[in-house]
């Protein structure tokens, strides 16, 4: 899976979010307008190829001054999001890119 792959489908018409997702993005203050931006500006940082229904990435993006991760899958030319969250630093290193190792 690419970025170019969902950038290429990056328009409101051709992003499908589940109920229970739109009412995950309220919860966090996230809009599908700061998904797409995310998807603009970002870069996959984790491939889940294993994934049910479809192989799924994370995304690492801007939208204003936040990053915002997304997962997200494609299949037959549209982008399903999965969930979308603002990262923190109890879980990510600084970059948010880089999982934090977990303490045994």
């Amino acid at each position: 899976m690419l970025i170019e792959d969902f950038r290429a489908l990056n328009r409101l018409e051709t992003i499908i979010i589940t109920q229970h997702s739109r009412k995950r993005f309220y919860e966090r203050g996230i809009s599908i307008l700061d998904v797409c931006a995310a998807i603009d500006t970002g870069e996959i940082i984790e491939q889940y190829p294993d994934d049910f229904p479809f192989p799924s990435c994370l995304i690492m993006g801007h939208s204003e001054d936040r990053i915002i991760h997304v997962v997200a899958s494609i299949n037959e030319g549209m982008i399903y999001v999965i969930t979308a969250y603002v990262p923190d630093n109890t879980t990510w290193e600084n970059d948010f890119k880089t999982r934090k190792e977990k303490e045994s």
